[in-house]
């Protein structure tokens, strides 16, 4: 997919680059109808005057900032409470980086030991 972030060219849109980082779930199954205005809506928050290249702040409005502020209006337009940086980090962020440093650190002792890892074949392809 188009990964949109912020920074003090202002709101990006990149296809590459991003293999690294970490997916945050973000939408519920019950909402899965958000999913398919997820982008038309993305793409209108993002052209607001807030995220515009001049007001990057490497402190205080960041790439952070701009993820929480679309989730917070993705909220209230379903009139829900909005989350605080520390909520939005205790309930996201911190469980997706326990998971992947749990991955890392399996995968790291993996290779130290000469073990590497392959894909399972196809079950298809399977007699």
């Amino acid at each position: 997919g188009v990964v949109y972030n912020y920074t003090e060219e202002g709101v990006r849109r990149a296809e590459t680059g991003w293999e690294q980082c970490i997916s945050i779930p973000l939408v519920q199954p019950d909402v899965f109808w958000l999913l398919q205005q997820w982008d038309e809506l993305l793409e209108e928050f993002s052209a607001g005057e807030a995220w515009l290249p001049h007001r990057y702040n490497e402190h205080d409005h960041n790439c952070y900032t701009y993820a929480l502020a679309f989730v917070n209006s993705v909220l209230t337009a379903q009139g829900k409470r909005q989350m605080s940086k520390s909520e939005f980090t205790e309930k996201f962020v911190i469980p997706q980086t326990k998971r992947a440093s749990k991955y890392m650190t399996v995968h790291q002792a993996l290779t130290a030991h000469d073990f590497y890892i392959v894909p399972l074949p196809d079950q298809e392809s399977q007699p």
